[in-house]
């Protein structure tokens, strides 16, 4: 099982211990993966779009290309990415037209958008090409006890008929990853909703990231899990902005899936990076009963 990952921006510059966590976890179910020169920023699936669609869906394209020149599927880490890519590959199969223009801009560096490759969610693959059962034999240290809190978010899941990586009103895709390392996953009151980082309003983002924390500390779990690393912005640095803000304690430890696949096949949390977080993840350790230092 061979794939091209694309990490995008977030990951490899702000995030680097999710990139660490996949690229430690993915040797023991079996998958190679193969990094590609030349990827940019996806670019960004809303802000960027929103400001020169024709230019966002070239750029897409173009990376498009990389992994197409290499023979490779891509595999994406970041909600965002798979939007991004997922979106200009379903545009560009659907509008001939418009491919053409696309690779005529294209051209002039050199590519060309033919369309061979597929992009997928990293868990889609997990799933489907993995193996939930090797999922779970890869597990040598289960995080017994251990309850999560899942946020799935907006973009991992819609919309359904470009992402196509679970029902996206009643997901089960992370809840059912997540009980394959031994924890057990809940789902809170506002477990599809954005985390508020698109919006204009500079009021509405900190509602609704409040809200989802609300709804995490009333099911008692133990931690956030997600997928998505600018929900994790949201949630991790966003507690202490928001902690400043509404004059209250916000302390819910918030982990990328990556990470608690990578303790449950025995990897330490300094492999996790899990020290690198705002939002210490102490309690979470203790329970454990591995090291916090």
């Amino acid at each position: 099982m061979r794939y091209a990952p694309f990490y995008g921006c977030m990951i490899s510059l702000k995030y680097p211990q999710f990139e660490a966590a996949v690229r430690k976890t993915c040797p023991a179910l079996g998958m190679e993966l193969v990094d590609l020169e030349g990827f940019s920023c996806c670019p960004d699936p809303i802000y960027f779009k929103a400001g020169d669609k024709m230019i966002w869906l070239t750029l897409a394209a173009r990376n498009l290309c990389i992994a197409e020149e290499a023979g490779l599927d891509i595999i994406t880490m970041c909600s965002g990415c798979t939007a991004t890519l997922s979106e200009a590959h379903h545009i560009l199969e659907e509008d001939p037209g418009l491919r053409d223009e696309v690779n005529i801009r294209l051209k002039k560096v050199g590519k060309e958008y033919k369309g061979e490759i597929s992009v997928r969610h990293i868990v889609t693959v997990l799933r489907d090409d993995v193996g939930l059962e090797k999922v779970a034999a890869s597990v040598t240290r289960p995080l017994d006890d251990l309850v999560v809190a899942i946020h799935y978010g907006c973009h991992l899941l819609k919309p359904s008929k470009i992402m196509r990586v679970d029902d996206p009103n009643q997901p089960t895709i992370l809840e059912d990853l997540t009980r394959l390392v031994g924890a057990t996953p809940v789902v809170h009151s506002e477990n599809l909703l954005c985390c508020g980082k698109a919006c204009i309003s500079d009021e509405m983002p900190a509602e609704m990231t409040r809200d989802i924390l609300d709804g995490i500390a009333q099911v008692n779990a133990d931690c956030m899990g997600l997928i998505c690393p600018t929900c994790f912005d949201e949630f991790d640095l966003g507690q202490l902005r928001l902690s400043r803000r509404f004059h209250r304690k916000f302390n819910i430890p918030v982990v990328y899936y990556f990470q608690l696949l990578g303790l449950a096949q025995g990897l330490s949390p300094r492999d996790m990076g899990l020290h690198m977080h705002k939002i210490k993840v102490h309690p979470l350790l203790e329970k454990l009963g591995l090291p916090t230092a």
